[in-house]
């Protein structure tokens, strides 16, 4: 081994995790580090990805149970969240039913077992999604609201008699919970006590009135891919007496030994049609300060006027609180009492995402779908496009949440039907999350791994879900190559904290204003409609891209923030920005406006993207937004470049239509690095920053980048192969510029010191002209393993696709095969050697004289092999493993049956039976061309 670079493994850190429940809680809070120049962070559980596991039928045993958990181990895993769900049939005898003696056995098992192993384990609290089961009878399930008009009328009565009528909310459980009577300019009257069982009224008034009778109805959902045992009707989430329910029969099942797991685990609000509970009347007027029930021709409004808007956004909010105060922070209080940290996905929920994501120990964000890269050479199949490419400013929700509470970890669900199942690379994988740790998430969670006996045959059990990464795909024996990449990033991710400019308020009152509808879902699926025409996206996507690295902050955010010389902090200062900014909006409340004005005073730079003219919620709006007026009216604003600024005490207010233009007077620098096509993220380690960055252009960028950041010198990072050297840079006013050369689809961590970096190796740039040799060949063809058989070993004069041979078995195969040739070469001194193995189907794992030189996993598919080469003839064995689709194809050609489940058995990626026998054979194998690429 040279010393052109530090080897990967050389790892220290001051601090380190305690095991045990206090270090579970610290896991979610701001880790402060200090890590040696020129050394990858140490490597951790929590620094390696992490994966859902799906137990089907819960049919496990201690047997298979090592045996994958020592295969997750060496794969690289950090830890596995069990989602127990539906099962295989023909199993039956094995299923073990949730909760029950025999399955707490098995989970305590699998906790001591990946604990001898490293690995962490969570728990999904429940069985499949969303929290419910048997424990959850009618009086705890999710609740819907049933609104029916009807008229009386003086000598006539009612004009029929009140009883449900929505046929759908009368197969449930369902009560009558509120009658009230308008009349115009009278006052509404409740008659609730005045309906008989049969629907009759007994009331006499003068007069025509409008009489609305709500009920409380049972949304009838119930749990979605529920395991044996855990079957029931979905958790009504907004009652704080039914959550406790709810947690207090795990309390019973555990009795007084809770499992040894890290955290307690929520997926996505996905209870529909809830937007009721029984309790909601009074604490909305215990919230809002008035009656709902006298407004509720307002929420049924066929042209929703200004007061029905107003009462709309209020209602939402209420639902929104009675989410974040009787679930979220119940069950993260429950959790944190007994050891345990909460991880959640807030999206999806009819809350502020912000402050749900902010209440819990791990937010938690999702990738669902794929997005499009200009990357030469990535894959994306036009039929895996969805509706709505993966957006990471939607996952800043919960980074953002996480950064301004001082929380750590920031996880995701990964690649969600990144593409259909059995077609996914990890060369499409790495962009996709390359994006996510881009918009800060440090955690991530592969969806997912299937637990599968050693018995059942490929493709062995599967989630009806992509991305299907068991011990049966034809990738896992290169899954950890991967996996060591992920765990490099992670590992300065995770260390230190964030280092963003500034906060862009955002203005969730103007969603909940929305006149369309009574609920008001946030769902990834629906970003289209409520995030993307805002003038909110807008502004933060026009700051992103112009080099402003940013969080996001909601109102009860704001209230927490303080000034300290200028800057504004959280987390107990653990946490700092620049600049707070408020885009354009319809509704800003009077209380957030007050403090932005005070944090002002204090010394903080508030920039308003347009005067604020209107506040939210329907109680005293008049006079809450004179108040808001007569705030903005007593700034003195003075003409500054395009803008006006009105200082404040000791800071000052920025008025600019042009987010940019206020930036410049605010005095906040951009990152010019963005100009090349260069995205990027910073971390603030110890005072020391470190930059990673990603090149997903379509050209190579190689040139020296300015660092918005002073320093002395700066060590280059290579997280695809682990190499570690000193950059070549230039200092201009005290900032660094540092050379860089990234090819598409590459990444780099730039850490900048304080220091001139002595004793650590140059690093070996690539150069613009290298020397580049073709291994021509011949190549021998040697099938290692897979199926469905094994194609005959052959001579080949070229690198080619195995499935370019003309024999049927190699069209069927899916696995891994070697590419072997021989390279005669003399070395050079001081020369970088990298091979570049051209277009690869689908991941290469490369041995250089029977030494392992490294996985090459994406593109551009290249690896730096000069440690393991030597004078003469060397051996270069290229093992490629493809996808699993031509072998599913062949089976299903072939009318095997591999695919029976009790639930949704096996849809493709539109949610439609699956079948691959009308598939083309996907092209699989080493295309080339190979060359060695000496740069002297």
């Amino acid at each position: 081994m040279n010393n052109r670079y530090l080897p990967y493994s050389s790892i220290l850190l001051l601090f380190i995790f305690l095991l045990g429940p206090v270090a579970c809680k610290q896991e979610g809070s701001t880790l402060q580090t200090k890590v040696r120049a020129g050394e990858w962070p140490e490597e951790t559980r929590t620094s390696k990805p992490w994966t859902r596991w799906w137990w089907m039928g819960s049919a496990v045993d201690k047997q298979n149970l090592s045996r994958l958990l020592k295969a997750y181990e060496e794969a690289g895993l950090g830890g596995l969240e069990i989602a127990p769900i539906y099962g295989a049939k023909g199993f039956e005898d094995r299923f073990l039913s949730y909760l029950s003696p025999e399955w707490l056995e098995m989970l305590r098992y699998t906790v001591a077992t990946a604990d001898s192993l490293d690995l962490g384990i969570d728990l999904t609290q429940g069985t499949g999604w969303p929290f419910g089961g048997p424990m959850v009878g009618p009086e705890m399930a999710a609740q819907r609201m049933v609104m029916q008009v009807h008229s009386y009328s003086e000598g006539m009565g009612l004009d029929r008699p009140i009883v449900l009528e929505d046929t759908r909310a009368a197969r449930f459980a369902y009560e009558l919970h509120t009658v009230m009577a308008y009349q115009n300019n009278q006052s509404p009257i409740n008659l609730t006590d005045q309906i008989d069982d049969s629907g009759q009224l007994s009331w006499d008034a003068p007069g025509t009135w409008t009489v609305i009778a709500v009920f409380q109805a049972q949304t009838g959902q119930m749990v979605k891919r529920a395991a044996p045992g855990g079957q029931g009707f979905t958790l009504d989430h907004y009652s704080q007496e039914s959550v406790g329910n709810y947690l207090s029969y795990f309390e019973s099942a555990f009795g007084e030994d809770f499992p040894g797991i890290r955290a307690f685990y929520n997926d996505s609000f996905e209870v529909y049609g809830a937007d009721f509970t029984r309790d909601f009347f009074r604490y909305f007027l215990e919230k809002r300060g008035y009656d709902l029930r006298d407004y509720l021709p307002e929420l049924l409004a066929e042209e929703p006027g200004e007061h029905s808007k107003r009462i709309k956004s209020d209602y939402r909010e209420t639902i929104g609180d009675m989410l974040l105060e009787n679930f979220t922070g119940q069950w993260t209080d429950w959790a944190n009492q007994r050891g345990k940290i909460t991880k959640n996905q807030a999206h999806g929920s009819p809350g502020n995402l912000l402050d749900l994501y902010a209440r819990v120990d791990i937010p938690e964000g999702e990738t669902f779908g794929s997005s499009y890269f200009p990357i030469p050479g990535i894959r994306r199949d036009s039929a895996d496009i969805r509706n709505v490419d993966p957006d990471p400013i939607m996952l800043k929700f919960a980074s953002s949440a996480a950064h301004l509470k001082g929380k750590n970890l920031v996880s995701t669900e990964t690649f969600t039907w990144l593409g259909e199942h059995f077609k996914s690379a990890f060369s499409q994988a790495k962009p996709e999350l390359e994006q996510a740790f881009l918009a800060g998430i440090n955690h991530m969670f592969y969806h997912g791994v299937t637990y599968s006996p050693q018995e059942v045959e490929f493709p062995g059990w599967l989630f009806y879900a992509s991305l299907n990464l068991t011990t049966h795909n034809s990738l896992w024996p290169h899954f950890r190559g991967f996996n060591a990449y992920i765990q490099r990033v992670q590992s300065v991710l995770q260390s230190g904290i964030p280092d963003n400019d500034l906060l862009v308020y955002w203005p969730v009152y103007d969603i909940w204003a929305d006149p369309e509808g009574i609920s008001k879902m946030l769902t990834v699926h629906g970003i289209d409609e409520w995030l993307h025409p805002t003038p909110f996206y807008k502004g933060s996507s026009l700051l992103m891209e112009q080099g402003f690295s940013l969080d996001f902050v909601s109102d009860a955010l704001i209230q927490e923030l303080q000034v300290s010389e200028g800057q504004l902090s959280a987390a107990n200062g653990a946490y700092t920005a620049k600049v707070l900014v408020v885009p354009r909006l319809s509704y800003l409340p009077l209380a957030t406006m007050e403090r932005l004005l005070s944090l002002a005073k204090a010394g903080a730079t508030v920039v308003f993207q347009e005067q604020p003219s209107d506040v939210p919620g329907f109680k005293n709006h008049a006079e809450r937004r004179d108040a808001l007026e007569r705030i903005w009216d007593g700034l003195s604003f003075e003409p500054a470049a395009s803008a006006q600024v009105a200082a404040v005490g000791e800071g000052q207010v920025i008025l600019s239509g042009d987010l940019l233009q206020g930036m410049k007077i605010a005095g906040l620098a951009r990152e010019t690095l963005v100009d090349q096509g260069l995205r990027f993220i910073r971390r603030n380690v110890a005072g020391e920053r470190y930059y990673y960055l990603v090149n997903h252009t379509a050209e190579t960028i190689a040139t020296p980048i300015p660092l918005n950041q002073e320093g002395e010198a700066a060590v280059l990072m290579a997280p695809e192969q682990g190499m570690v050297g000193l950059a070549e840079s230039t200092r201009e006013g005290g900032k660094l510029a540092v050379r860089v050369h990234m090819e598409p689809g590459e990444s780099l961590i730039v850490h900048v010191l304080r220091n001139k970096g002595s004793g650590i190796p140059a690093w070996h740039y690539r150069v613009s002209d290298p020397e580049i040799r073709t291994l021509q060949g011949p190549w021998r063809l040697t099938f290692q393993q897979g199926g469905p058989s094994l194609p005959q070993a052959r001579e080949l004069e070229k690198a080619i696709p195995w499935t370019d041979l003309p024999d049927a078995s190699s069209q069927h195969f899916s696995g891994q095969a070697r590419y072997e040739t021989t390279l005669d070469l003399r070395l050079e001194p001081g020369a970088r050697y990298e091979l570049s193995l051209g277009k690869v189907l689908e991941s290469a794992r490369v041995l250089v004289n029977g030494q392992e030189a490294g996985i090459a996993f994406g593109i551009p598919f290249r690896l730096d092999i000069g440690d393991f080469l030597k004078d003469g003839t060397n051996e270069i064995t290229v093992e490629v493993a493809n996808l699993m689709a031509n072998h599913i194809r062949y089976l299903d050609k072939q009318g095997v049956a591999w695919r029976n489940y009790h639930e949704i058995n096996f849809v493709n990626i539109d949610y439609r039976p699956f079948d691959a026998s009308s598939w083309e054979v996907m092209p699989s194998g080493l295309a080339g061309p190979v060359t060695l690429r000496i740069h002297h």
